[in-house]
């Protein structure tokens, strides 16, 4: 059965839905679970049906404007209806309803009050409002939904009529169009899509590029023609992309110079959102924005939300890519688009432009402004599209890491990505890996013996810290562990601290860099260690995180991401073995803000710069914290999938499954949002249009429009 209301325009907004509901097959027929839909839309959600008789209710929140409602109520055939209305109501009524609903019962509403108020509470009203709607019933996700992306789009597209970019003039926009033999309708379009820029002060520099297709030369014409902002060159003979584009870059008279392809579009708010970012952020010399693709229909899938500044990962893969705009000086200053990279002259550009500058002066726009058309020929199209770009790519990058004085080699992967190996100094610095352990001996045999026959890195000592065993096979051990020459057992004899283990193990500690392994952690390729020493050797790196694998080969640790799950969760967890992950960031090395301590190195002078581990934090969230503070030092942290091992999880101290360790585990995460507030939702390598529920999916409503 299905309940359409029509009411007229209704904003977005908090509701009460009620309507009286009778079967002849009895309420116990009734589904309690209605799936919503508005403007004959889903809305990507689930409501829980309240009933009291034959009357019916549920909170209902819009997520904009609508004009019609419709419930989708299964079990019911023969049926009597009336009474039905939708009233609408505050946030903080609809909490109130949420909260004391009859229907709950006590248990369930302690745990929720629990959670909800020791994790949204303090991130305000609306965080804990949209939390107690997904508890409550509400479930946003993509369930049901043909084409999420294309649901996303909507909403974005009703929010920005909602709130509209009202910049319309400010600084001059140069945008960069070299041509050539382009399909007239791809051309045509990607020229409209200027003309139709809401901002008005830019100018549309075109290179035609001898194009031999007679059309080109006549939509050009009379596109300059229909508009003085719009200059053309035509040059006599072909140059390819780098010199037409340079071309391009001689005609412009802007402060900055924005990038165009002559088969893709531009977002008509994308020069607008810009402008309103430079004026902003008047210390920014090149912008970046998330980007999609388009069909040859118009039909926009794929996103790329991006990361904030990552020059890890842009070594890798060029992630920045469109939207770019550049500082029009700096741009002339490194010599433009350099021939003889073609395919990838635009990844050369960003890298040669921010070589010059520090991250300050580098901003990301989290908005779609950019469709990349994709079609047999274009590089949108796959990464085998276009070959030769992936060599040009190679000797970009290989040719930046020569300017910029870093010890590396660069090499291409089976996936079409770049793999950065780096050297290690001269003399490689002693590791000292730390080891906390009580019983257990053959989980400590089973870690200990693999790092000891599997690692190849030389200087390195083994520190097992004993913490309150008492099993005769592991003391055993011990003794045994105690005749080899780079292996030390120290006794913690105190109450099990996490934080406080590994502080008292620093101190005995004789390494430059400190690793601190789990002594549930079992190596898989020997250069394990060398990887990450590489990294942690960086003076600008923090901390250096591993590709960690449960024994049945599926992902247990690829980078954590603060904020996800309220206070941090992992990525791509329990996918397989050689998951590429979003736009392949599983297979590439890349900054992130925050990795786990099962495997993770840092120089000890970092370590103690930042106090080490917080002893307040026993178990959990101490490595979230320590990666938190190292981030507010100034350093970068990185993770690698180069450094693969086994994570035998939670073997060594169980679950969180008593009263007392729930109780410390509530405590633990009172901690981290007291000291890290809402920052906890910002991480800079994950962007605000994905979900903090679930990794990687979209987020509807995305935190952009917060």
């Amino acid at each position: 059965m299905r309940l359409s209301l029509r009411q007229g325009r209704l904003n977005g907004g908090w509701y009460q839905l009620s309507f009286q509901l009778s079967s002849d097959s009895g309420a116990e027929s009734i589904a309690r679970a209605a799936p919503v839909y508005a403007d004959f839309k889903g809305l990507g959600e689930t409501v829980m049906l309240r009933r009291q008789g034959d009357c019916y209710q549920c909170v209902l929140r819009l997520a904009h404007p609508t004009t019609h409602v419709r419930i989708s109520i299964e079990g019911v055939r023969a049926f009597r209806f009336a009474d039905a209305g939708l009233r609408r109501i505050g946030r903080a009524e609809a909490m109130r309803r949420m909260l004391l609903d009859p229907g709950i019962g006590l248990a369930r509403r302690l745990r929720w009050w629990g959670r909800l108020l020791l994790i949204y509470a303090p991130r305000g009203a609306r965080r804990l409002g949209d939390a107690l709607y997904r508890e409550y019933g509400g479930r946003q996700s993509t369930e049901g939904i043909s084409d999420p992306y294309q649901h996303w789009v909507e909403l974005d597209q009703r929010w920005r009529e909602q709130k509209p970019c009202n910049v319309r003039s400010g600084p001059l926009i140069s945008v960069l169009l070299p041509v050539y033999d382009v399909p007239e309708q791809w051309l045509a379009r990607a020229i409209d899509s200027v003309k139709r820029q809401r901002y008005q002060d830019w100018e549309l520099c075109i290179a035609d590029d001898c194009s031999g297709l007679t059309h080109v030369r006549r939509l050009l014409g009379d596109a300059a023609a229909s508009d003085a902002r719009i200059k053309v060159v035509y040059r006599e003979k072909n140059g390819h992309i780098s010199a037409a584009t340079n071309s391009a870059l001689a005609l412009a008279h802007g402060e900055y110079v924005a990038m165009l392809d002559h088969d893709d579009e531009l977002h008509p708010d994308a020069l607008s959102v810009i402008a309103r970012s430079l004026r902003e952020n008047p210390h920014w010399k090149y912008v970046y924005s998330d980007e999609d693709k388009i069909d040859e229909h118009g039909r926009r899938y794929d996103p790329y939300f991006k990361p904030d500044w990552n020059p890890e990962l842009l070594l890798g893969q060029n992630y920045c890519c469109h939207l770019s705009v550049f500082e029009t000086r700096l741009l002339r200053e490194v010599g433009g688009f350099r021939e003889g990279l073609e395919g990838s002259q635009d990844h050369d550009a960003v890298l040669r432009v921010t070589e010059r500058l520090d991250a300050s002066q580098i901003g990301h726009v989290p908005q779609v402004l950019y469709h990349w058309r994709a079609i047999p020929q274009s590089t949108a199209g796959g990464i085998g599209a276009k070959n030769y770009a992936l060599d040009a790519g190679l000797r970009a990058i290989r040719e930046h890491l020569a300017r910029t004085r870093q010890p590396a080699t660069v090499e291409l992967t089976p996936s079409g990505y770049y793999r950065i190996r780096r050297e290690l100094p001269p003399r490689p610095p002693k590791v000292s890996l730390v080891i906390p352990t009580r019983d257990r001996a053959e989980l400590l045999r089973m870690s200990v013996g693999s790092i000891l026959e599997r690692t190849d890195y030389a200087d390195f000592e083994i520190l097992v810290v004993n913490n309150q065993s008492g099993e005769p096979a592991t003391l055993e051990y011990f003794r045994e562990l105690a005749a080899i020459p780079n292996v030390r057992i120290l006794d913690y004899d105190h109450e099990f601290n996490y934080s406080e283990i590994n502080n008292f193990a620093v101190r005995h500690a004789s390494g430059e860099i400190i690793g601190l392994i789990n002594n549930d952690i079992e190596v898989i390729t020997a250069d394990w260690l060398t990887e990450m020493v590489s990294h942690a050797c960086r003076p600008e790196v923090g901390i250096v995180g591993a590709m960690l694998y449960y024994p049945d080969d599926t992902i247990q640790h690829a980078g954590v991401i603060a904020g996800i799950g309220g206070v941090a969760g992992h990525i791509y967890h329990r996918q397989p073995r050689g998951h590429h992950g979003s736009m392949g960031r599983a297979r590439l090395a890349q900054n992130m803000q925050v990795v786990t301590a099962a495997c993770l190195l840092v120089r000890r002078a970092v370590f103690e710069e930042v106090g080490g581990l917080d002893p307040s934090l026993r178990v959990a969230f101490n490595d979230v914290d320590f990666c938190l503070r190292v981030a507010q030092a100034g350093y970068r942290g990185v993770w690698t999938p180069h450094a693969e091992l086994y994570h035998h999880e939670s073997a060594s101290r169980g679950y969180e499954d008593t009263p007392e360790k729930m109780a410390r585990f509530n405590g633990e995460v009172k901690f981290m949002l007291d000291r890290w507030g809402q920052s906890l939702e910002r991480d800079p390598t994950y962007n605000p249009n994905l979900s903090l529920d679930a990794p990687f999916e979209l987020a509807f409503p995305s935190r952009v429009h917060d």
